[in-house]
């Protein structure tokens, strides 16, 4: 850098846990680093990737103390100007460091100090035309699978698509192109190109949803889009979409789950002639930045992803699609906790572009919001087949005994309609074998020692496992305070309900679906596939089934545990509770055979319950906004919690309380607490917690600005870890 002028002053967001941004200079004083761009900075002692907020700033700190950068990573922009604004804003909301904001926006890959940004190969594969001689054997079903998948549409499939769909591929593939059925090429990029299809027909009530979509044109108008499931609200969507692609926009599709992502993405691809890009953890860092990048470069037609895709830079964005907008895996849970729908909001709202929320079971939030003409509501209340709902009934199992979690007329069910050749799914929302272990002389329960909670059997039994820090061991052969070697499993999860399946029908084909068993990348998708074929008669799984799955020949769903949610210490759980169930319940049923749905429960009395299976989830949830109205809970309340926890009981309580006195409550702002968190030790660290709550946000949001400004300086803050989280969805 010799001969060349230091430039002017630059303040830059880095990635740490500090509030603001931080003064450097410039490299060049001809030359100016775009705002927008990621530097290489000396923060301390390390090397950090910072982003620049402003030029030209007037520092507190003599130019002769300040650092020059040491590289600037960029040439352009990664962030323009809204997405800059969208993430100093969703920073200020959520009462988070701008650093780390920016950090988590960023894919892994660019969070580096590397200038290179030279795109990875992308491998795909096409169809060959062939002598039909050479088509694969009948019993070789992945080869025709993926060789059906490859032949639709007239553009390459990604062979990363084709990997989340199916999971092993290679050998299947291998030998296509031995057949010589297809063969290998070289992708352009990162995304998807899709081929135009031909639209299925609409329902009446469909096509007046899409009317009214269509008719308010561009501009910011949010939308409930409420239907119930497989009403045909993805298609609804797709219309819309077609209008924005016309007109040579582009849109965003947020959905929940990594599982759901493969089925959406090839609808999309076969219906669209579009650029489609893909983002979600399942995918290479280098996958996510190449798609990322196009996207940025406006190469992108339609991106689809999980919670983090929100903050894809897309400078022709015309439209936003959050699908299944109550789930919970919308809001993070650690680091920046922000909730990608409500940012969407945000973010539609600040490129005055339409925004779409669609769920069977809207979170109350939104209702309230419909109710308030802040948003429309639109409604289909029928299936797109025609198909009606599946009657939901009760077993009560009090006194019953239970094989595997598994009443004698819940089996009795199962039973008749597999017998019919239909497919059952038997969901729990547990995994592993048992919830815990207990000596049967003297009730001991094997604990985890470094969190206040049991430790969960897997295995078939063999080994314990803790489901919040991770910590495991092999399950003792006797009782380590007694001495008796008569341990038992207490409760079922989804290992022991499938056992109990396998052991009572030999013969049938059963998956299940649930974090341990689908870890495997592409196990999901795999296992789902065979599913959809009908190779796969009995499913037993978690919430990973709930939602959007579309099963022709699944005809009876079965639902071991509602308990839980009906005498939960968070006040959600009931709402979480109803829309699962509701959910759950909507997978039974969906094509030209009839379905039904089975609780069980041993609390067939319980008003929350009775109201549900009577009224349905609207009436559960005008029910359910009435009492929140009475408690001043969210929508009419605004919360904001704020966690502390250290390896001492004492600290996190010091703090909070000195949190607490900080704050002058009056009618119109309350601390509730602090108080010890409902599991007061997680890894070994005890936890509290402090409940801010206020009938207006414009009175909250002060507070906690004044509490961005004062916690670090507590006495007590260097002996804990705390964090802010505003609107938490999570108590616990």
């Amino acid at each position: 850098m010799s001969g060349v002028e230091i430039g002017p002053t630059l303040r830059v967001a880095v990635p740490v846990p500090l509030y603001g941004g931080f003064d450097y200079l410039d490299l060049d004083a001809t030359d100016a680093t775009p705002i927008g761009s990621r530097v290489l900075v000396r923060f301390g002692k390390r090397r950090l990737v910072g982003v620049v907020l402003e030029t030209e700033v007037k520092s507190d700190l003599p130019r002769e103390r300040l650092r020059p950068i040491e590289a600037r990573l960029d040439d352009a922009p990664v962030f323009d100007d809204e997405l800059l604004g969208l993430l100093r804003w969703a920073a200020g909301y959520y009462h988070h460091p701008i650093g780390e904001a920016l950090a988590t926006a960023l894919p892994v890959a660019l969070r580096r100090a590397k200038t290179d940004q030279t795109p990875n190969r992308h491998r795909g594969w096409q169809a060959v035309p062939s002598d039909t001689a050479n088509e694969p054997v009948a019993h070789a079903k992945r080869q025709h699978e993926l060789l059906d998948v490859i032949r639709t549409g007239v553009h390459p499939v990604a062979h990363s698509h084709l990997l989340a769909r199916f999971g092993s591929i290679h050998a299947p593939l291998k030998a296509l192109e031995r057949r010589g059925l297809i063969e290998e090429v070289d992708l352009p990029g990162a995304l998807e190109q899709g081929s135009a299809g031909t639209a299925p027909a609409l329902t009446d009530m469909q096509r007046e949803a899409v009317e009214q979509l269509i008719s308010r044109g561009e501009g910011f108008h949010p939308t409930l889009l409420e239907g119930v499931t497989g009403s045909g609200k993805t298609e609804v969507y797709c219309r819309q979409m077609a209008e924005v692609l016309a007109a040579n926009r582009q849109v965003l599709f947020l959905a929940p789950e990594i599982g759901l992502t493969p089925q959406l993405i090839e609808r999309l691809r076969t219906r669209f002639d579009a650029s489609i890009g893909v983002l979600h953890s399942q995918r290479s860092d280098g996958e996510r930045a190449d798609v990322w990048r196009a996207a940025r470069a406006g190469d992108a037609d339609i991106v689809i992803g999980t919670r983090s895709a929100v903050f894809t830079p897309m400078p022709r964005l015309g439209l936003i699609v959050v699908d299944e907008e109550h789930d919970g895996s919308y809001k993070q849970q650690d680091g920046f906790r922000y909730h990608a729908r409500d940012v969407a909001l945000r973010r539609a709202q600040q490129c005055d572009i339409p925004i779409v929320l669609g769920s069977a079971t809207p979170a109350l939030e939104s209702l309230h919001n419909a109710d308030r003409s802040r948003f429309a509501h639109l409604k289909l209340p029928e299936r797109a087949t025609g198909a009606a709902m599946p009657p939901v009934r009760v077993i009560d199992i009090r006194s019953r005994p239970l094989l595997g979690g598994l009443s004698d007329p819940m089996l009795a069910h199962i039973e008749r309609h597999l017998t019919a050749g239909n497919q059952v799914m038997v969901f729990i929302n547990r995994r592993g074998y048992a919830p815990a272990l207990s000596c049967h002389d003297c009730g001991w329960i094997a604990p985890c020692e470094r969190c206040d909670a049991p430790l969960t059997l897997h295995g078939g039994g063999a080994r314990l496992q803790c489901h919040h820090c991770g910590a495991h061991q092999n399950t003792p052969a006797q009782c380590p305070s007694c001495g008796s070697k008569q341990l038992i499993a207490l409760g079922a999860g989804t290992e022991r309900v499938a056992g109990a399946l396998r052991s009572r029908f030999p013969d049938v084909r059963l998956a299940r679906f649930d974090r341990d068993s689908v870890a495997r990348k592409g196990r999901l998708e795999s296992q789902l596939a065979d599913v959809a074929s009908g190779e796969t008669q009995l499913l037993v799984g978690t919430q990973m089934l709930a939602k959007g799955h579309d099963f022709a020949r699944l005809t009876c769903v079965a639902v071991l545990d509602v308990d839980g949610g009906l005498f939960s210490a968070d006040f959600r759980a009931a709402e979480h509770m109803a829309q699962l169930v509701t959910q759950v319940a909507g997978r039974a049923g969906r094509s030209d055979l009839p379905g039904e749905v089975w609780l069980q429960t041993r609390h067939p009395e319980h008003p929350l319950l009775h109201r549900l299976l009577s009224g349905g989830y609207d009436a559960f949830a005008r029910a359910a906004l009435a009492e929140r109205r009475e408690a001043a809970l969210p929508p009419f309340g605004y919360l904001c919690l704020l966690r502390a926890e250290a390896q001492d009981i004492q600290s996190p309580q010091a703090f909070l309380e000195q949190a607490a006195a900080t704050i002058h409550s009056d009618e119109q702002i309350a601390c509730w607490g602090p108080v010890p968190a409902p599991m007061q030790r997680r890894a070994g660290r005890f936890r509290a917690h402090l409940l801010l709550h206020s009938s207006t946000r414009a009175r909250l949001h002060p507070a906690l600005d004044h509490w961005q400004r004062v916690l670090a300086e507590l006495p007590g803050a260097r002996r804990v870890r705390w964090s802010i989280d505003v609107d938490p969805q999570d108590l616990l």
